[in-house]
């Protein structure tokens, strides 16, 4: 599962040891690899404990399950409520632009090199249209032999 999250350098750092830490500790006491299902309750199950205090992070999750190599994604709000949805999450600053620009370009069964392209156009057309995101984003495309990962470019004013 891989995890995405926007916020300050403080939280985002001491969420990804903590969730790292846990991580690790189930994959020794299961003897397995943790499916997305089961990390997206551990990080739900997280946040909420710290819903007094809480990080301020929108955690996105993705993944394959490793038995049936189907995808899985979701996200949480900063307590820690899950969203799973079978097409697009998102999160961020421009959360109402990318939520037009992913409806509009997105549909089903897409290929790796046409979700990649709806992925970019995606968020660079919304970070265009809103004054605090930009500097381009990292893009990832989950396939159930590789894993690749793109860095886009854009503005920087």
């Amino acid at each position: 599962a891989v995890v995405s999250t926007q916020s300050g350098h403080y939280g985002r750092e001491t969420f990804a040891n903590e969730l790292k830490f846990h991580t690790n500790l189930y994959n020794l006491s299961e003897s397995r690899e943790i499916s997305p299902k089961v990390f997206l309750s551990m990080v739900s199950n997280f946040l909420y404990q710290r819903r007094f205090g809480p990080y301020f992070i929108e955690p996105v999750i993705a993944g394959l399950d490793p038995k049936t190599d189907e995808p899985f994604i979701a996200s949480t709000d900063l307590i820690g409520c899950p969203m799973v949805t079978d097409d697009f999450v998102v999160a961020g600053t421009c959360l109402e632009q990318l939520y037009g620009m992913c409806e509009t370009l997105y549909k089903p069964d897409m290929q790796p090199d046409e979700l990649f392209e709806c992925i970019s156009q995606s968020l660079l057309n919304a970070q265009d249209r809103d004054a605090y995101s930009g500097w381009g984003g990292v893009v990832y495309v989950i396939e159930p032999n590789k894993i690749t990962k793109r860095e886009l470019k854009a503005r920087m004013d």
